[in-house]
């Protein structure tokens, strides 16, 4: 019998089980048991977190920040540290409490919550002092008063209560990474150790220095997994780099505790990451890293640890002091429909925080309340956008699932779970196997209320948003990226403004959410196109087309084809010598000298009024900060824009 424990290392979504566990301990169900494979799984990464925002834990927190501040330091503590210690008390008091409503195992704190006497408000709560949300000079209408009244009116004390615990959240997060550990976020924990790294220097120094309360209490956790599950093989996904420090300081521990165990290393930032690895110090904390899909590598790699003379697929492992990937083309991956059902068993459901730190209602999706996390297909169907990893097997591999498959595996987690609420996880989900899912849906009577991510396809006509929402779908979210027809068809988007704006209308008006990701900062955009891409934006929130969106800088990727013919589009990457040990996001050189972080800055303040449907009437202009002897342009867009295109 091999015991096998699979992890997920700090930090990450504090909601919901990131998926990769479940997917992969529902596949080892599936397929290992006839290779003596016992499977369990564990969330280091939620555990971390109750630790540190608990009575226990701020109490530790404030005994060292309060010895630190009798001891000799210049200057004075950060505004949260010394908010913190001004009120420590009373936060180790209500931590337990707080923790336990957002759980939703305590509901009637809400009504002291929001009666704004019970909690310590640090700075994350200045926000809402003014009557309205932060960048906003417009009149609030919010009356007697009340700074929240312009969000919740005069009802929604749960939400009131919710979004202000919060807030209070937040705060002990700040305290933590301002006065304890810098690399400490709520979702993340030690990114810029990882990010893109060039050197695996700045992570060893951090894992074999001096611990930090954060690291003493991942520590302790790692070996009581340990002791718990007397694993023999430890396998640790990090889907993105504030992943990583966590992922290899459990690796660490379990090396130095339970030193017969191997530990495997999978994910995301190994797929995009590590393809180039030849770090041999790596090694020093897993034994095993994995490509891609890590369903057959991991069944092959257990096969091999029980038979040596197995082959293994796409892994890297240390030999005689260098790194070798070895891999064997007779083996394919798991198909999606062979893949089993994806389960939660083992992991604490009940322990995860529902949080509402953006009032805006489709946003609050990715934070509060936990889902089921499903894949109607592998892969993206499109595969063209230049900006994408299309190299990829995770983009490049497409494979869907048969509805039927699909709704099996859904009544499966709805008797495992107890809930119905699902996220689905696909890069861009097909609108012909939606159509297929919801028909499903419908037939067999199963009710249940799901998301996802899709491209906005002329496929989602009226009919078919109309009967996805009777399917239960609530909310989409999906790539506008520019705005602008010039670079969409650059970007190979396969998309027009106009189209998505008769698209997420027909989403709209059937009810159903509508996110878009926008980005900025695409190579040869110019000035004028980033103001006009802002005016399209604010007409679809104006015509109802959108709800939410979020705007990224443009950043070129190795594996996207930018990357590899950076010249057809304009820039010039600027790489390091010698190979990096981690290389995704690449340095380039745009000709067209715009300064993006400054555009970026006006970008966000819109976005955020947006969503709170705040000046959708005003000149995009207002939203970019003065600066010395120069305005922004005037849009030159048609104002009647977006009008028109519904028209049509």
């Amino acid at each position: 019998m091999t015991r096998v424990l699979l992890v997920t290392p700090p930090m990450i979504q504090v909601n919901t089980p990131y998926p990769a566990t479940a997917y992969l301990t529902g596949t080892l169900r599936a397929h290992g048991a006839a290779r003596g494979i016992e499977v369990a799984q564990a969330d280091p990464a939620i555990e971390l977190l109750l630790r540190v925002l608990s009575r226990a834990g701020v109490k530790r927190i404030a005994e060292v920040l309060s010895a630190r501040a009798r001891g000799k330091r210049r200057g004075p503590p950060p505004p949260s540290v010394a908010h913190f210690l001004a009120h420590a008390d009373r936060y180790v008091d209500t931590v337990d409490a707080v923790i336990r409503f957002l759980q939703g195992r305590d509901p009637s704190l809400a009504l002291r919550i929001v009666g704004r006497e019970l909690l310590p408000e640090g700075p994350r709560f200045a926000a809402i002092g003014e009557g309205g949300p932060p960048g906003d000079d417009a009149d609030d209408g919010g009356g007697d008063g009340d700074p929240l009244a312009w969000a919740f009116g005069g009802l929604g004390t749960a939400d009131r209560a919710k979004y202000l615990a919060s807030l209070y959240v937040d705060d002990l997060a700040d305290v933590v990474r301002d006065g304890i550990d810098p690399r400490f976020e709520l979702s993340r924990y030690g990114e810029a150790l990882a990010s893109s790294a060039p050197s695996f220097d700045p992570l060893r120094d951090a894992l074999e220095g001096e611990p930090t309360l954060v690291d003493e209490l991942l520590d302790a956790i790692t070996a009581e997994l340990l002791d718990a599950h007397r694993p023999d093989v430890v396998g640790i996904t990090a889907p993105f780099p504030g992943n990583v420090y966590g992922a290899l300081r459990i690796g660490r521990v379990v090396k130095a505790r339970a030193p017969a165990a191997r530990v495997v290393l999978g994910g995301g930032y190994v797929n995009t990451e590590l393809r180039g690895l030849a770090e041999p110090r790596l090694f020093d904390y897993v034994d095993y890293v994995t490509l891609d899909d890590g369903e057959r590598p991991l069944l092959a790699l257990l096969d091999h640890l029980q038979d040596p003379a197995r082959p293994l697929l796409r892994t890297f492992v240390r030999d005689a002091g260098r790194v070798v990937l070895r891999t064997d083309e007779a083996l394919h991956d798991v198909p999606l429909r062979d893949a089993g059902t994806p389960t939660y068993a083992g992991l604490p459901l009940d322990r995860y925080l529902s949080l509402f730190e953006m009032l805006n209602p489709m946003h609050r999706l990715w934070s509060d309340g936990r889902w089921n996390k499903l894949t109607v297909a592998h892969g993206c169907y499109w595969k063209k956008c230049s900006f994408c990893d299309v190299t990829l097997d995770y983009i490049a591999r497409y494979e869907p699932a048969g509805a039927d498959v699909l709704v099996d595996r859904i009544e499966a987690m709805i008797a495992e779970t107890g809930q119905t609420g699902f996220h689905l996880v696909d890069e861009a989900a097909p609108p012909a196997g939606l159509r297929a899912l919801a028909e499903r849906l419908l037939a067999r009577g199963v009710t249940i209320t799901w998301w996802g991510n899709i491209r906005f396809e002329k496929a989602f006509t009226p009919e078919l948003c109309a009967l996805l929402a009777r399917a239960g779908c609530v909310a989409v979210s999906g790539g506008l990226e520019v705005a602008s027809d010039r670079l969409l068809e650059r970007m190979q988007k396969g998309v027009t403004v106009e189209q998505v704006a008769r698209v997420t209308r027909a989403f709209t008006d059937a009810g159903i959410m509508v996110h878009a990701y926008l980005m900025y900062g695409f190579p040869t955009q110019t000035e004028q196109e980033t103001v006009d891409a802002l005016e399209r934006v604010r007409q679809l929130f104006a015509a109802g087309c959108l709800q939410s969106a979020f705007w990224h800088r443009f950043a070129a990727t190795a594996h996207s084809p930018i990357g590899r013919a950076p010249d057809v589009f304009g820039i010039r990457l600027r790489r390091g010598e010698g190979t990096p040990f981690a290389e995704n996001e690449v340095a380039f050189e745009d000709p067209t000298g715009v300064d993006h972080d400054y555009l970026g800055r006006g970008l966000r303040a819109a976005l955020y009024n947006y969503m709170h449907g705040l000046g959708l009437d005003e000149d995009v202009r207002r939203w970019f900060p003065p600066r010395p002897g120069r305005r922004v342009p005037a849009a030159q867009v048609d104002p009647e824009l977006i009008v028109r295109a519904l028209a049509s």
